[in-house]
């Protein structure tokens, strides 16, 4: 294997610690994925040098082209505090000519977009939720046919940003309240679609050309509170403490049969591909009681720490740690930009 010489790009306040020695895993939890990749990419032999940024992109093209990199390992998940400017780092790099790991910038902003990318799955006829756009600054009027109850998201937001229990409103005041609560804390536009009642399951999704979709993965609670909805929560993803007291597990969907198997990996596949992913993504879905299939939204830039779901799925598919960092250096490496095509 040739050794490599890797920027591993991260926002400034998530640049981890040579040794995690002696720290806790909620210590931890801000710059877990950092520290995994990282160490990780080292002990399979690369030169690695990790590179924050916040504000200012100059510092990347000194250490791009000062280095002689020969790619970069894209973590930043935001540029200037705005999570949708991640999409124009990732150009960045491309006018840099420097190959780079994850979604190519088309596929971020594609999939960043919920409605945009809703809009391309009807067309293809890929089964998604119904939904309607409530733009800031704008009354909340009608809702296009769609049938309550409703969950309540940003339109451009991740990482469950603005999701809590209180997204699923069941009537027009709630879901102004809501709306409004997504314009004023979130700062982004309204989301509204129809809730799916069902299975949580997300698919993790490794290519550019050739893609390989690893076992469906589902979220389970165990002790919800009476009246809470199995859903997704900013505090279902990063409350540890939280995820004790509900019982969230997550793990290999079970009692899958194989024709629903073989749906989920088929509208996994045709996802990715008409949403233009690149490198790795993770699909979320939901599987109702009668067994169809819903896409919820693509993530184009998933978690991909050692003990997230993205790599857990690997291990099950018999691809350990090391080698999906691997993996994904080399879909960098091989894939095919303008700049080197053109």
């Amino acid at each position: 294997m040739k050794q490599l010489r890797v920027v591993v790009l991260a926002h400034e306040d998530l640049v981890p610690p040579e040794s995690v020695e002696g720290l806790t895993p909620k210590q931890m939890q801000p710059f877990k994925t950092e520290f995994a990749v990282s160490d990780t990419l080292r002990k399979l032999g690369h030169q690695v040098h990790v590179l924050g940024v916040s504000h200012d992109l100059m510092p990347i093209r000194r250490l791009v082209e000062g280095w002689e990199a020969d790619v970069v390992f894209n973590l930043l998940m935001e540029f200037q505090d705005v999570g949708a400017y991640q999409a124009h780092v990732v150009s960045y790099l491309e006018l840099l000519r420097v190959p780079y790991t994850g979604c190519n910038s088309l596929g971020i902003q594609l999939s960043r977009d919920k409605a945009l990318s809703k809009k391309i799955l009807l067309h293809h006829r890929i089964p998604t939720a119904r939904f309607a756009v409530f733009p800031r600054g704008r009354l909340v009027r009608g809702l296009a046919g769609l049938s309550f109850p409703l969950i309540v998201k940003s339109v451009d937001e991740e990482a469950s940003l603005g999701i809590s229990q209180a997204s699923v409103v069941s009537d027009a005041v709630k879901l102004r309240e809501r709306v409004a609560f997504i314009h004023e804390s979130v700062g982004s536009d309204a989301l509204a679609e129809e809730y799916i009642e069902g299975r949580e399951l997300t698919v993790s999704v490794l290519g550019n050309d050739r893609l390989t979709t690893l076992p469906p993965w589902e979220l389970s609670f165990k002790s919800l509170p009476e009246g809470s909805l199995p859903i997704a929560t900013a505090r279902a993803k990063f409350d540890l403490e939280y995820q004790k007291r509900v019982g969230l597990t997550t793990g290999a969907a079970q009692n899958l049969s194989p024709p629903l198997a073989k749906r989920i990996d088929r509208v996994a596949r045709r996802v990715y591909r008409e949403l233009g992913l690149s490198g790795y993504a993770r699909l979320d879905l939901r599987v109702t009681p009668q067994d169809e299939v819903t896409v919820i939204e693509a993530n184009a830039t998933p978690d991909i720490a050692s003990d997230e779901d993205f790599a857990d799925s690997a291990e099950k598919a018999g691809i350990q740690y090391p080698q999906l960092l691997q993996r994904i250096l080399n879909l960098a490496l091989a894939y095919q930009p303008r700049w080197k095509t053109g």
